[in-house]
């Protein structure tokens, strides 16, 4: 083994996938080196015609960059009841950030699959994740 390959990590890492697409967390917050506060760091894939998302965080705040494809955001605001809807394209790159008690789902309309890159200030819980339909 080599001096540059004892200091270099390769770490495996899981794919979820179910009918609406992928889930790959990248960053899960627990990698050695880390400073010492990072939340997680996630990609996602939709398939066409389905839906990611449909929840809110009562803690998290997340930044969103969809990086191929193209699909819609709604948001809700879970206390005042506001509506928000944005079209996202990967021809047009924005970064969202959502912050918390805003409820957001990613809905795929086209006739291609969306692949989302993600960042969570905070490590996932599950008790800070709340279904959400009312879009």
């Amino acid at each position: 083994m080599t001096l540059l390959s004892k200091k270099v990590k390769v770490i495996p890492r899981k794919i979820i996938k179910d009918s609406r697409g992928w889930f790959l967390k990248v960053i899960d917050g627990f990698e050695e080196n880390l400073p010492k506060y990072t939340g997680e760091v996630y990609i996602t894939s939709g398939i066409k015609g389905e839906s990611k998302g449909g929840h809110y965080h009562v803690q998290a705040n997340e930044w969103f960059t969809l990086i191929e494809g193209k699909c819609q955001l709604k948001l809700v605001d879970v206390k005042s009841g506001e509506k928000l809807l944005i079209n996202l394209s990967s021809e047009i790159p924005e970064t969202i950030f959502v912050p918390n008690n805003v409820a957001h789902i990613f809905v795929n309309k086209s006739d291609n699959n969306f692949i989302l890159l993600a960042y969570s200030d905070q490590l996932f819980d599950p008790v800070d994740t709340i279904a959400y339909m009312e879009f």
